[in-house]
């Protein structure tokens, strides 16, 4: 049985005040019957580990380099995440993609990096709203699982998220069929490479304007183990109600 996951990416957000939202969210989740993950900057990482430590809420960085170490000016290791209390890392996020010209080579190079570290991969995939519209969806996430998910992936060390761009921060929202119909062909192109007990156990989580109004419709289509949010994860408010919503399912 796949544990479901509510995962935030607070992105280029928060300072140290923005730590008393973590704060808050530990308190109210001591236990949870959900994996919670909060992945803030990387200069809060250490001290956002800090925070959670005795609650069901762990932490992740945002991006890694794809090497252990090296001359590498303003580049965060996997090894280091991990040092700093990471138990995961967001890997080629649309924004990662567009604005550094990030391609699948690269996301799949930094996924074995923080695989090999003990890190979890939360390898992102998503079309433009041109790919959508010219209906291209499933080749372009097809494409993208091909070239970015390492071959040594497992139900423990990778987490799938599908983020169609055009639905990141727009207030847009795919349809529920169409949710559906990408989540389910991420699973059977998982099962075909991995094999059933791979394919299956793998988390599929969906990212793209989900927030506590529509978190638990969202969350009752197949094949959807999860949320990978945004703007939401940063009030613990607001994060909980997607919580509470993923609890119920």
């Amino acid at each position: 049985m796949r544990r479901k996951l509510a995962a935030g990416n607070w992105k280029m957000n928060g300072t140290g005040s923005a730590l008393s939202e973590l704060a808050s969210l530990s308190q109210s989740y001591s236990k949870a019957s959900v994996d919670i993950l909060i992945c803030p900057p990387a200069t809060l990482l250490h001290r956002a580990a800090d925070a959670v430590a005795e609650s069901a809420v762990t932490v992740g960085g945002q991006d890694c380099h794809s090497g252990h170490s090296g001359a590498h000016t303003g580049d965060i290791s996997a090894d280091m995440l991990l040092d700093a209390g990471a138990t995961s890392v967001i890997l080629g996020h649309s924004e990662r993609r567009v604005d550094h010209g990030e391609h699948d080579e690269d996301v799949r190079a930094k996924a074995r990096a923080a695989m090999d570290a003990g890190l979890k991969a939360v390898i992102c995939v998503g079309e433009s709203l041109e790919q959508r519209e010219a209906a291209n969806t499933l080749d372009i996430i097809g494409g993208q699982m091909s070239g970015s998910i390492p071959d040594q992936s497992t139900g423990e060390n990778l987490i799938v998220a599908y983020e169609p761009i055009w639905a990141i921060g727009t207030g847009k929202v795919p349809t529920l069929e169409e949710i559906g119909e990408v989540h389910d062909f991420m699973r059977a192109r998982l099962e075909r490479r991995f094999g059933e007990g791979v394919g299956r156990s793998v988390r599929l989580l969906y990212g793209g304007s989900v927030k506590p109004s529509n978190a638990a419709d969202i969350f009752a289509v197949s094949n959807v183990d999860g949320a990978l949010v945004g703007g939401a994860s940063l009030k613990a408010a607001d994060f909980s109600g997607i919580i509470q919503a993923l609890e119920s399912i």
